[in-house]
């Protein structure tokens, strides 16, 4: 079992930043590729970010593209997810998760943390 503990989250003004992490608990995060999802009230959850399990490819959703940027650190088992320009459609719960492929169907990934809320104000 691989357990994910979101963090980072929080109120902030539209055009300010936020970094979110997640901590894997398992020796073998390095063989996980890790996603990031978001989930807004009313609507289904959809894709964010994903990187592959050395880092070495990322894919992003049209949406954040330029803005977010992920990175992970497998010495420390954590991802990030570096968000910038933030708007108030970016105010959803957004949620790790970590799987065999860096992809953008959530039904892929095996494994998913508790969600860490972030609400941009305008």
């Amino acid at each position: 079992q691989v357990q994910l503990v979101e963090s980072g989250g929080g109120l902030v003004q539209a055009g300010g930043s936020l970094r979110l992490s997640c901590v894997a608990s398992t020796r073998t995060f390095a063989n996980f590729a890790m996603g990031w999802f978001r989930q807004a009230p009313g609507k289904e959850r959809e894709f964010v970010a994903a990187i592959t399990w050395n880092g070495g490819n990322t894919v992003y959703a049209d949406s954040v593209k330029g803005r977010f940027t992920v990175s992970r650190d497998n010495a420390k088992n954590t991802v990030y997810l570096q968000m910038n320009s933030l708007q108030p459609e970016d105010t959803a719960v957004y949620y790790c998760a970590a799987g065999p492929f860096a992809v953008i169907d959530q039904y892929e990934y095996d494994y998913w943390g508790q969600g860490t809320q972030v609400t941009v104000s305008s």
